[in-house]
């Protein structure tokens, strides 16, 4: 009998991941921007990624293909499948590709409503900061950031000052936690390597379906860098919503311009 299994065609995916969660076997995954087919033993046939795409990429088709295997689902979700804390501390299990899980991170304790940016000591009467390793806390409170892998329905961008950063700016900007990462969305993409047109379809679609109260665009001084903020500034047109808009230029040796 030829089994009934998932089709996805790349040409209409965007990569946004929604698929990724609907598949309880993890049979699906982003790859290279584009959701795959992992495993044809992963996938039941079902049908349940289905009303997640919203680009209508994925259906279903009868073709030779590995039966289902619950045996091999269960060792793969074994090895990929991690659960995470939510920001009131209980765990959710999550199946698929762990880059692609929406998670919100709780407030470290001790810290009351945000972590402090760097640790300050006394010495001599003077304030100093902290060289000691690991001695700056993260600001970052959600995952994933990376554009292509957040779906616009995330948690995270409900109500969001989001921060849209370029994918060199945080290894460029050494104060890019403290100065610019506090109490926002982050997200991350490379107007050069990636897919523009993905890129603005998603964030059209993340402004459309969420009270973003500001946003800030982080880019490069280098020329081709620009393109983030056309991306933006095309997205804002579409989405039809006035959002206060800030674009902040990083030099290449880090300095702020």
């Amino acid at each position: 009998m030829i089994p009934e299994i998932v089709r996805i065609d790349e040409e209409k995916c965007n990569g946004c991941g929604d698929c990724v969660p609907g598949c309880a076997e993890g049979a699906i995954q982003i790859i290279n921007g584009k959701a795959k087919l992992v495993a044809d033993n992963l996938c039941d046939g079902l049908g349940a990624c289905l009303g997640h795409c919203p680009m209508g990429a994925i259906t279903i088709e009868r073709r030779d293909a590995d039966e289902f295997d619950e045996a091999a689902v269960e060792e793969h979700l074994e090895k990929f499948a991690a659960p995470s804390v939510s920001a009131h501390g209980h765990s959710h299990g999550h199946s698929g590709c762990p880059s692609a899980q929406v998670r919100s991170f709780a407030v470290p304790a001790g810290h009351g409503g945000g972590c402090p940016s760097v640790q300050v000591k006394r010495f001599a009467g003077q304030d100093a900061v902290s060289n000691e390793a690991g001695s700056r806390p993260s600001q970052l409170r959600q995952w994933p950031v990376q554009m292509h892998l957040v779906p616009p329905t995330a948690p995270f961008l409900k109500d969001a000052d989001l921060l849209l950063a370029a994918d060199c700016v945080p290894f460029a900007y050494a104060d890019f936690h403290k100065d610019f990462l506090k109490d926002k969305a982050l997200l991350i993409g490379c107007p050069k390597l990636d897919d523009g047109q993905a890129y603005l379809q998603k964030l059209t679609a993340m402004l459309q379906g969420n009270d973003i109260r500001s946003l800030t665009v982080l880019h490069m001084e280098v020329p081709c860098c620009s393109g983030l903020i056309a991306i933006v500034r095309q997205a804002l047109a579409a989405c039809g919503k006035e959002i206060p808009l800030e674009t902040i230029r990083i030099g290449i040796q880090g300095e702020r311009k």
